[in-house]
């Protein structure tokens, strides 16, 4: 559902009710609300869904149908239109952001989909249990604690289901260091070091976006972080009871566009008077995804998907440290920095029986450019284990292709297609797992503000414990360490 980057986005995004419907709705011959197939509407027509699109449209068109298109943007709404005539045969009808119940009583969906920016899932969320929908979100699930707590909220009294969908989860190096974990390779786990970098491509990016306000994403301790955190809580199984945190912005500022030879920020790449001798430049224009999708539909509600990274009014930080104490007593240290000279992270488990190191980089793109978003670089992914003065050796690494390390297919193969599997990793999430991994990011940004420890359980209530696997005990008996010379420890 587009980015927000002028007055009038906050606006119309914030209204909800009665409203006019867009014209050009109807349904052709082949009527989807004559199917028995699984029902969706959609909410929100940006690039964040164009892959629930792909799958309904294309993928799982046997399982799946799209009865209704709503969004704030006439143009990426009759757009999505289009391209659901063009790959499926029919036209859903399409609305006005303001007319979501209207479209939840006319197209009477199983499920709804909410790819909106994060700041307003809450509203649609909430909404549409209330509405007696089933919900599927995009991560993060909301951006405070106030909305969070609506969401636990809503979904206790309504009992409708919320799946939040968490793709990292499903990649297959991440499920294999999932796997390594619970067979219990390096015991229980003690402590976690983990370090995520965004490079100057798609760190950047999103301070050109609606991201770059905390009203709209949370800021990247949420709207990115969310993966981070989440990954962290269901490798654990176990979520996060206080959070400290210290952040900053420092690169993407008017001062370092200065450091950076111009003269100063501007609104856009598109007017910008220096745009030729920006190393940031993003040509809207060049790339026909970009072009059709943001720059042709601005038209319809001001967004400017080209804003200046440095502009002053950006307030997400761009450095941000954390450290979180587990509910089963696991200590996290964590990083995020968004102007690396690459993109992946590190992370490391030091257990009661060894330590376990991951690395994972990632091909450069910029959202919504057409490169496949998170592909892993082979050359630089790895898993060692170090056993506790025992010989350390590498492990092959699970092979994951197609967007975010290969989780996207098998996450939405998940979502669409009917008989599900037994899952021993219990990949699925709902909303406590939303819940906590947004939280740990909005615990961050108050401690922010205020120096101090944040305990999770003051921002919101009654959440439950989300469905994780049994990890290694704490309390089984382990091997007493050799007394023998520690061998050498270099991994070919």
């Amino acid at each position: 559902m587009g980015e927000i980057s002028r007055r009038n986005f906050l606006k119309v995004s914030a209204a909800a009710g009665a409203g006019v419907l867009f014209a050009a709705n109807g349904l052709s011959a082949k009527s989807p609300l004559d199917s028995d197939k699984t029902k969706y509407a959609l909410v929100g027509t940006g690039h964040r869904s164009r892959m629930y699109q792909e799958a309904i449209y294309k993928t799982f068109k046997d399982n799946a149908v799209m009865v209704a298109l709503c969004d704030l943007n006439k143009g990426r709404l009759t757009d999505a239109q289009k391209w659901c005539e063009e790959a499926a045969g029919y036209k859903p009808p399409i609305y006005d952001a303001k007319d979501f119940d209207i479209m939840i009583k006319e197209a009477d969906p199983d499920f709804v989909i909410v790819t909106t920016v994060c700041g307003t899932h809450d509203k649609y969320i909430v909404r549409a249990m209330e509405l007696g929908k089933d919900v599927i979100t995009e991560k993060a699930m909301t951006t405070d604690e106030k909305k969070c707590q609506s969401i636990v909220d809503a979904q206790t009294k309504t009992g409708k289901k919320v799946k939040v969908t968490f793709n990292y989860r499903y990649s297959p190096p991440r499920t294999q260091v999932k796997d390594l974990l619970m067979s219990g390779v390096i015991g229980d786990i003690l402590s976690v070091d983990f370090h995520w970098m965004l490079n100057t491509h798609h760190g950047a990016d999103y301070f050109r976006r609606w991201h770059s306000r905390k009203i709209n994403s949370g800021g990247l301790m949420v709207h990115k972080a969310t993966h981070h955190f989440d990954l962290v809580n269901w490798w654990l199984s176990a979520v996060p009871v206080t959070v400290q945190a210290l952040g900053k912005k420092e690169f993407y500022t008017p001062e370092m566009a200065k450091r950076f030879g111009l003269e100063s920020s501007h609104q856009r790449c598109l007017t910008c008077p220096e745009k030729s001798k920006c190393g940031f430049e993003l040509d809207l224009a060049s790339n026909k995804y970009l072009n059709d999708l943001y720059l042709n539909n601005e038209k319809y509600d001001g967004y400017y998907r080209d804003q200046c990274i440095f502009r002053p009014e950006i307030d997400i930080e761009d450095t941000m440290n954390v450290m979180v104490k587990y509910s089963n007593n696991v200590t996290l240290s964590y990083s995020l920095n968004a102007f690396n000279a690459w993109e992946g992270y590190y992370i490391i488990f030091n257990g009661t029986k060894g330590r376990l190191e991951h690395k994972m980089e990632e091909q450069v793109y910029i959202s919504g450019d057409g490169n496949i978003p998170g592909q892993i670089k082979s050359d630089g992914t790895y898993i060692k284990i170090y056993p506790l003065r025992g010989t350390a050796y590498s492990v092959d690494v699970w092979k994951g292709e197609g967007g975010h390390g290969g989780g996207d297919k098998l996450m939405l193969e998940d979502i669409f297609l009917p008989g599900k599997k037994n899952d021993k990793y219990l990949r699925a999430s709902d909303q406590r797992a939303g819940a906590y991994s947004a939280l740990t990011g909005i615990a961050a940004n108050h401690s922010f503000v205020t120096n101090k420890e944040v305990v999770i359980a003051d921002l919101v209530k009654n959440i439950g414990m989300p469905e994780f696997p049994p990890m290694p005990s704490k309390s089984e008996k382990v091997p007493m360490p050799s007394k023998s010379v520690t061998p050498k420890t270099k991994v070919e």
